[in-house]
């Protein structure tokens, strides 16, 4: 059973193969590509994506924040989901945001997802 405070690098990527997916893409190194902001870069991410994608992701935001403060900040500082600091002050791009904690950041992110007009015409058929 996985568990956040003594797991390996490889072991995060595989309990959470989805959002180490989204954090190469839309929140990389590239966020900014993917949007002028980190609110766009968040909501970049389900675009694209298939249904069982967005799904799958869904259901691993919810697991990862089912976990402590203490370990979601244990599990994002490691790197391995995303290569971007979402709690970090910028300075480029200009304006960029940030989020005041990892878990408002990834409940920012769970709502992109579960806010996607796909996933949305899916909950409500």
């Amino acid at each position: 059973m996985f568990s956040p405070s003594n797991s390996s690098h490889a072991e995060i990527r595989d309990a959470f193969p989805r959002l180490s997916n989204v954090g190469t893409s839309s929140l990389g190194e590239d966020a900014d590509m993917c949007g002028d902001t980190l609110d766009e870069a968040i909501q970049d991410g389900p675009r694209g994506r298939s249904l069982q994608f967005k799904l799958e992701t869904i259901h691993e935001l919810q697991r990862l924040l089912s976990f402590s403060d203490k370990e979601i900040d244990r599990i994002t500082q490691t790197w391995v989901l995303l290569s971007i600091d979402p709690i970090a002050d910028v300075e480029e791009p200009p304006n960029w945001g940030r989020y005041s904690t990892y878990r408002a950041f990834w409940e920012a992110v769970l709502r992109a997802f579960e806010t996607d007009s796909e996933v949305q015409k899916h909950v409500h058929v």
